[in-house]
């Protein structure tokens, strides 16, 4: 089974080969080494967010390996984001991502 880390950093070089500007996401709260919380985006955003050059049409990509479920408050994300006009999907390879930015 492969790391979904690994899936990531594959999906994140390969769009950024086919025109896109792609970016980490983290999700929810840290708290430093000082005790300070810092919030992070919200809970259920997705792993990469980024935007299409030829467009600047938004991408929002979950990332999961093979056996991979949504959460919760991913899953509450998904029915939020579907009826907007972004690019998001869950991909679970770098050829699932390409599909998500090339097809829309």
């Amino acid at each position: 089974m492969t790391l979904e880390q690994k899936i990531q950093n594959d999906i994140m070089v390969a769009v950024t080969r086919h025109g896109c500007t792609v970016f980490r996401s983290n999700a929810g709260t840290v708290q430093t080494k000082f005790g300070t919380v810092i919030k992070l985006a919200p809970k259920g955003w997705p792993d990469i967010t980024g935007f299409r050059h030829r467009d600047g049409k938004m991408i929002l990509i979950e990332v999961k390996n093979e056996t991979g479920k949504l959460r919760e408050d991913q899953i509450k994300f998904q029915k939020f984001i579907e009826d907007k006009p972004v690019l998001y999907g869950v991909c679970r390879s770098v050829e699932d991502a390409i599909e998500l930015i090339e097809s829309n």
